[in-house]
């Protein structure tokens, strides 16, 4: 029996891909999103990589899946993922999804509650385009951490939480210019490296898979700094990563450089910029707030050719037999 085919969407926000899922995907019943997430990094593992791999997709590709939403208050529900696995929660993502949903006429201006694997969120459509996501409580849980890098020497990072677990680095490294691109996977790759031979995790022992490295911004007018974050399938983020500005906010408020009502402009790799700010939790955790744009850019119907030995992508560990 052929497949079915699928039905995306793509976007981009402030540089970054996403594609949207928005019909063909597997029937995981009535569960939390959480538990749809492992049904589909384990049963349905096809889909992500026919998404976001080639030949259809690439390296920077992330993807999301539609979902029915759990919890009854909620306009949808999504999984994100990308050229390696699911991740778990994607805010450059959920910018692209909202106006995705506007783009099919789902939704309109104002706000509305997403279901995700990390709990809910709350995303504000506004009259301009922009929209403004408030994510999951995040938090620093380390500062100044040393991590040993061979030919880097020691390298000192916080560990934050933010929806994904983050290593942040500020003036160290390559300096955080696109022309530096090899030499920035290079160094943060070798620095995640380090991090799991090394047994330095997130709480619970979880995986660090984001490391982000920060530096000025090229024009202090547009930005209050600029940053290169390495996503877990050795991509670089093309946005200025919603969760780990996230994890920016959240370091800066446990070092008390930023306040509720301040606004911190956090600058990509590509000059692209996000806007953010917090609020404040009774346990010293923060709620941020990221603002951007996304543009749909795209729309296609794909088919699985059961003749076509890549119909569910190139797999990242492809050997020929």
């Amino acid at each position: 029996m052929n497949q079915a085919p699928l039905h995306v969407i793509d976007s981009h926000t402030e540089g970054e891909p996403t594609r949207v899922v928005i019909s063909g995907g597997p029937d995981m019943g009535v569960r939390t999103m959480a538990e749809k997430a492992r049904i589909l990094r384990d049963e349905h593992d096809w889909l992500r990589s026919a998404v976001c791999n080639e030949p259809r997709g690439h390296e920077a590709m992330v993807g999301a899946l539609l979902c029915e939403p759990y919890e009854p208050d909620c306009c949808c529900g999504v999984i994100f993922f990308n050229n390696v696995s699911t991740l778990n929660m994607c805010i450059h993502g959920t910018i692209g999804l909202v106006v995705t949903l506007e783009y099919l006429g789902k939704i309109g201006a104002g706000i509305h509650r997403i279901d995700t694997p990390v709990g809910v969120i709350a995303a504000e459509l506004r009259a301009d385009g922009s929209v403004e996501v408030m994510n999951v409580p995040s938090y620093r849980t380390a500062a100044q951490v040393p991590v040993e890098v061979s030919g880097s020497g020691i390298v000192y990072g916080d560990i934050a939480w933010a929806g994904n677990w983050f290593y942040l680095i500020e003036g160290q490294g390559p300096t955080v210019d696109f022309k530096n691109l090899d030499e920035l996977t290079a160094f943060t790759w070798a620095v995640r490296q380090e991090l799991g031979r090394q047994g330095i995790t997130g709480d619970h022992g979880m995986e660090i898979d984001h490391i982000e490295v920060f530096g000025p911004p090229t024009d202090p007018s547009l930005a209050d700094g600029r940053n290169f974050v390495l996503c877990p399938g050795k991509a670089y983020d093309r946005s200025p990563c919603g969760t780990g500005t996230s994890a920016k906010l959240a370091c800066l408020h446990a070092a008390g450089k930023l306040k509720p009502g301040e606004i911190w402009r956090q600058a990509s790799i590509l000059n692209t910029v996000f806007h953010g700010t917090i609020e404040e939790l009774p346990n010293g955790d923060i709620i941020p707030r990221i603002s951007g744009r996304a543009w749909v850019n795209g729309e296609s119907i794909y088919h699985f050719n059961p003749t076509d030995p890549f119909r569910h992508g190139i797999p990242s560990n492809y050997t020929i037999l």
